[in-house]
């Protein structure tokens, strides 16, 4: 599975402020400043440089400074065995950062619990009543979720037909939502879930959270998944997963 690498960078970064150091930046690395980047911290780097990551256009960046502090590089930087020197500083001030920010949006947003609470792994996705593939995805986790390693978290949207919105809404105002979305998941086509006609401004706010959500993660199709992988970093898969990616979305069964 690819790193996460575009899509946390389509998030803005709302730590850069508590992340940079209180230092006052070389005019060289300011100057960038000045053109929108913003510099999250510094890093050492070999051959008199020294290195700041920063995020410009929505993308992580490695900038260094020269030796005689009135010069700057941007750019990725290797060494004589052709190792990225610029990957493991942007991971750590840059990426990391913002994936614990994408988790921590997911887990406030509105989603509708699928498996035990106390699972020892949790995955979310978007995902919208009449997507087809978030059914496919959803009988694909049966084992895991019943045999209680995994919690799915689906964060309701309403992109794919004019009722979708008001499927999600009936989904969100039930008594018993997890109840609800059993009975329309395991119908499948024959599901009876009925759209909200006129849908209650609570559980409205709930959708257009979720789908601001979704759009500055910038994404245009369910499901949309994400779960952290067994080094704890964040993953991303588009669609229902082939049967070879199962396990890594959804651990051992």
């Amino acid at each position: 599975m690819p790193r996460l690498r575009h899509l946390l960078t389509l998030l803005p970064l709302t730590l850069a402020a508590s992340l940079a150091h209180a230092e006052e930046w070389p005019a060289p690395i300011k100057q960038i400043e000045a053109k929108g980047a913003k510099i999250i911290g510094s890093f050492d780097a070999p051959g008199g440089l020294k290195g700041y990551a920063a995020q410009y256009q929505n993308r992580g960046m490695a900038l260094y400074l020269t030796a005689d502090g009135q010069h700057v590089l941007a750019g990725n930087l290797y060494d004589a065995k052709g190792n990225d020197l610029s990957t493991a500083p942007l991971e750590k001030l840059v990426y990391a950062p913002m994936a614990k920010e994408i988790w921590a949006k997911m887990e406030q947003s509105s989603w509708i619990q699928d498996g035990d609470k106390n699972a020892p792994r949790t995955v979310y996705l978007f995902s919208d009543p009449n997507c087809p593939y978030c059914n496919m995805f959803w009988e694909q986790a049966r084992p895991w979720v019943k045999a209680g390693k995994v919690q799915l978290r689906h964060i309701m949207v309403g992109i794919i037909r004019e009722d979708s919105p008001g499927k999600s809404a009936a989904l969100l105002a039930s008594k018993d939502t997890a109840q609800a979305l059993q009975e329309h998941e395991s119908a499948g086509k024959a599901s009876k879930l009925k759209a909200l006609a006129k849908i209650p401004a609570e559980i409205q706010a709930k959708l257009d959270a979720n789908m601001k959500l979704m759009d500055e993660l910038e994404l245009s199709a369910t499901p949309a998944i994400f779960y952290l992988d067994d080094k704890g970093q964040l993953q991303q898969q588009q669609g229902a997963p082939s049967p070879d990616k199962l396990g890594k979305i959804l651990g051992p069964k």
